[in-house]
């Protein structure tokens, strides 16, 4: 089992990682936007409702710390989404189609997520 301390800490790291990442698909014209690889044409629609997506799971995951025990099933869902994103990257890298650097920084959704599967295991002999 992961300590809440450790559980909540990764939470308040997942909230300015999500809301930079969102910015980023905001503004892929950006410059971490096109060192990232993203398409600078993408439609606004598009960037708007993924931008919007991925800042309010990272205000979802400022709300789980906060709580009194983040062991919660909302903490499910964002080990999903975090675990999809890192797929998702993955596969359209593997395709031909997803940038390395993307890759790369999707890491870190992939250790997120496990931290928060890791929350809801009990302690070895409890």
């Amino acid at each position: 089992m992961i300590s809440t301390g450790l559980l909540r800490a990764s939470l308040w790291l997942s909230f300015p990682f999500n809301l930079m990442a969102a910015l980023i698909f905001a503004f892929p014209a950006a410059l971490p936007g096109r060192l990232l690889g993203l398409a600078a044409d993408t439609d606004p629609l598009y960037r708007a409702l993924c931008a919007f997506l991925v800042a309010l799971f990272g205000f979802a995951y400022a709300w789980l710390a906060r709580q009194p025990d983040p062991r919660q099933p909302m903490l499910i869902l964002g080990a999903a989404g975090k675990a999809g994103a890192f797929s998702v990257a993955m596969l359209l890298w593997m395709a031909g189609a997803g940038s390395p650097a993307v890759v790369l920084l999707a890491v870190g959704d992939l250790v997120l997520a496990a931290v928060w599967i890791l929350a809801f295991f009990p302690e070895p002999g409890r």
